[in-house]
């Protein structure tokens, strides 16, 4: 057994300065018999880590209590240089669905305890799980204090929806300021992302829950569309800042190894089983999708978005979803999006006016994946999205032109944690453009995130909203309830 000679530490609260882990702890996609777990070790995170260039040994240990006493299991890996001292654990051995706790140790130095969770057997009777869902976490734009809220929220995960870090440069009179200009090499993604990771409630919520995370497009670059820049700058030298965009993205986040970029590739859709209640599909809207049709704003109208050659998810992942709605068992169907699927008319009046950015830009896919859960008569699927800085819930129709057609799924679309600023209840344009949209239940322009409760018999989101983001403390309250009920397609205010 590790001895371990530092002190026993509270549960995300940070030990001396002189400590390597500075970037906290975290641990992600649980499976029934284990969890990823990882760390890095950065004494100077923001510039380069300041870790001599050579590999350092690091121990690890779970156990079944918070203050470590009962270790069930420990081992040894090594953090490279060559990917900046992260470390990625994949723990095996460990009883499905329960709580455990783990720590890192280097030399005399100690992580963190961190806490995490297995998910439950495949296929076993569940009968309630919670987590929470977020999205768009820029940090010059305000503070984090929703995942000061969420940490102390009665969740088993939570699933992160893309936009971790902001590429922007250093803007004056914002709350906090970036680190650099516009990051394009693999140093400055590195300090950027630890940047966001020295921040202390972030820290808390990665210790507090294990994530299920995937990306947008701030990761790398605004609004880019697998090998197209924003800027078309050339390919080559995209393809380049998007090599060193995805390695620092993996350095950073509690991925499997299976993730490990190759050049500019990474693998990161992938499925997320919770017993027999809920499997989670998550999906990458951005390595593999077409260009933008008609610039990837707002449009009225564009007949390039029709295009049968548009594609979001590229072949081969949307026919890995569709093979894993088919096949699946589980009660809640979950779809872990980025940009909204669901239709939202901007304009006021007979135009439509359509997000080029968003699923509606690629309808002829859009109209295929609802058919296929139409005419499959899959059951309770339940679209989960981030990126618009925003609340929203609607149903989503098998034809988007008649508002009498099916619904086929249910879409909680979820604000942002801090970009968009403070944000306000209501917006006049988009409350005056709902009247165009009657499939959305609901919109709300503040910042926070959302907690969901499932059961075999319903699905209820909680839409827990701040009052503020431009400074700390904000109180928290819970905006607005809607519940799915198993067998019904449609969003019911609770």
């Amino acid at each position: 057994m590790l001895t371990m000679a530092s002190p026993y530490y509270t549960l995300g609260q940070a030990p001396s300065s002189e400590n390597p882990f500075k970037l906290g702890v975290a641990s992600g996609d649980p499976e029934p018999n284990g969890v990823v777990l990882w760390t890095r070790l950065a004494p100077d995170p923001i510039n380069d880590g300041g870790m001599p260039p050579q590999r350092a040994e690091v121990e690890w240990q779970v156990a079944t209590d918070e203050r470590m006493q009962r270790v069930v299991a420990r081992g040894r890996d090594t953090a490279t240089p060559e990917f900046a001292h992260s470390v990625h654990v994949e723990v095996k051995g460990l009883e499905p669905g329960r709580w455990y706790w783990y720590r890192f140790r280097t030399g005399s130095h100690e992580s963190v305890i961190g806490r995490t969770r297995t998910a439950p057997e495949f296929g076993r009777p569940i009968s309630k799980l919670s987590f929470a869902f977020a999205s768009c976490q820029n940090y010059e734009i305000g503070y984090y204090t929703a995942y000061r809220h969420m940490a102390e929220e009665d969740i088993e995960f939570v699933v992160f929806l893309g936009d971790y870090i902001y590429e922007g440069g250093v803007s004056q009179n914002r709350p906090r300021q970036h680190n650099s200009p516009e990051p394009t090499t693999l140093a400055a993604y590195r300090n950027r992302h630890a940047l966001y990771r020295s921040d202390p409630d972030l820290q808390r919520a990665h210790a507090m829950f294990p994530w299920i995370i995937t990306w947008d497009d701030h990761e790398v670059e605004n609004n880019y569309a697998n090998e197209i820049s924003e800027n078309n700058a050339p390919r080559e030298e995209f393809l380049q800042r998007r090599a060193a965009a995805y390695q620092a993205y993996y350095e950073h986040m509690p991925l499997r190894l299976a993730s490990i970029p190759q050049g500019p590739s990474m693998q990161m859709y992938r499925r997320v089983v919770f017993g027999d209640l809920a499997s989670f599909s998550v999906l990458d809207t951005r390595q593999f999708r077409s260009d933008q049709p008609c610039g990837d704003g707002n449009r009225i109208d564009c007949a390039d978005a029709f295009a049968p050659s548009q594609t979001m998810l590229g072949a081969a992942q949307e026919r890995w979803l569709q093979d894993g709605l088919a096949a699946s068992r589980a009660r809640w169907k979950v779809l872990a999006n980025q940009v909204n699927i669901i239709p939202i008319d901007y304009r006021v009046g007979p135009e439509i006016e359509l997000s080029m950015d968003k699923w509606t830009g690629y309808e002829h896919e859009r109209e295929r994946l609802l058919k296929f859960l139409h005419d499959r008569k899959i059951s309770n699927t339940i679209v989960i999205t981030g990126d618009i800085h925003s609340n929203w819930v609607g149903d989503l129709k098998l034809d988007r032109r008649d508002f009498s057609s099916p619904t086929v799924a249910a879409e909680f679309v979820g604000t942002s944690i801090s970009s968009g600023g403070d944000g306000s209840d209501t917006t006049p344009g988009i409350v005056s453009a709902l009247m165009d949209n009657p499939h959305i239940a609901f919109f709300n322009n503040q910042r926070g995130y959302v907690r969901c409760t499932l059961t075999p018999k319903t699905w209820q989101s909680d839409y827990r909203v701040l009052e503020y983001v431009s400074r700390q403390g904000s109180p928290i309250t819970t905006r607005t309830s809607f519940v799915v009920e198993n067998g019904k397609a449609g969003v019911q205010r609770s």
